[in-house]
């Protein structure tokens, strides 16, 4: 009787075991780990997929790693006139290096601003100061400009002058006359006349108004004026200059040149140009 009684509990036993649903098994199991354990997965072969999944895997930890990084320095970012207001700034980094960046002008420029061009050689032996023979008719103490092979005399006494060499009127602007010496002026004033300064204009070169006397002014260290006219005997801060036809009609010379007449010659003095 028991053993008949153990066999029908073993069945039963093996009947309820057999009709428990799935999912008890799988509980069951669960309760196994109340804390699962983390799965560790190498970051090189799990990375594309971890970030997928919206997972940043750390970096692998270094003795470089460990030493404290300073900030990123934030990009600057220049404006400038040259670009539309529209445009977008660029990055300090993203600007190519200086010396491959050309430098940006602006279309039209001051003529008194602009930089002067030098001269690569000194000034003809010829057009140095020197005294010569010269045969005329003219008193001593008389100017004698020759605007064709760019001489001025003046007249001494014994047949001789002392002659300076000149810059004079540029094509278009050459002229001939007789006149006086009117006025006498030291490191004088640059006001150029109206119709200089719209025949520069229409060039693109603007000239100013009026410009105090130095070293940077055309007239240079000294003017003498002739007569009524706009015309004026005077230095320049161009000496590379002398000898050739580029004024707009006045004589130019060396500064040190047309300092040594300035002492020379008086207010009256008679000036011929021929």
């Amino acid at each position: 009787m028991s053993s008949l009684r153990f066999f029908l509990k073993a069945g039963l036993a093996v009947s309820m075991l057999s009709a428990m649903p799935v999912w008890a098994g799988k509980a069951m199991a669960d309760d196994r780990y109340q804390s699962r354990p983390p799965v560790v997965v190498s970051p090189d072969l799990a990375a594309p997929w971890l970030l997928q999944l919206g997972v940043r895997s750390a970096p692998p930890v270094t003795a470089q790693a460990t030493r404290v990084q300073p900030a990123p320095a934030q990009p600057v970012y220049y404006r400038s006139a040259y670009y539309p207001p529209a445009a977008r700034p660029v990055p300090q980094q993203a600007r190519p290096p200086m010396a491959a960046m050309a430098p940006l002008r602006p279309a039209v420029q001051q003529a008194s601003a602009m930089p002067v061009r030098r001269q690569a050689t000194p000034t003809a032996p010829q057009f140095l100061p020197q005294v010569v023979s010269y045969e005329t008719k003219e008193k001593p103490g008389t100017l004698v400009i020759d605007t064709n092979n760019r001489f001025l005399y003046l007249v001494m006494e014994g047949g001789q002058a002392r002659r300076y060499g000149v810059g004079v009127g540029k094509p278009g602007f050459e002229w001939a006359g007789e006149h006086k010496v009117t006025r006498k002026t030291e490191w004088p004033e640059w006001i150029p006349p109206k119709e200089m300064i719209e025949r520069e204009a229409a060039k693109g070169h603007y000239l100013p108004a009026r410009m105090d006397g130095g070293p940077e002014n055309p007239l240079g260290a000294r003017a003498l004026y002739l007569g009524s006219t706009l015309y004026r005997i005077h230095g320049t801060n161009a000496p590379w200059t002398i000898g050739y036809g580029v004024s707009s009609g006045c004589i130019r010379m060396r500064n040190e040149d047309v300092t040594d007449l300035y002492g020379r010659v008086p207010v009256g003095t008679k000036v011929i140009v021929m």
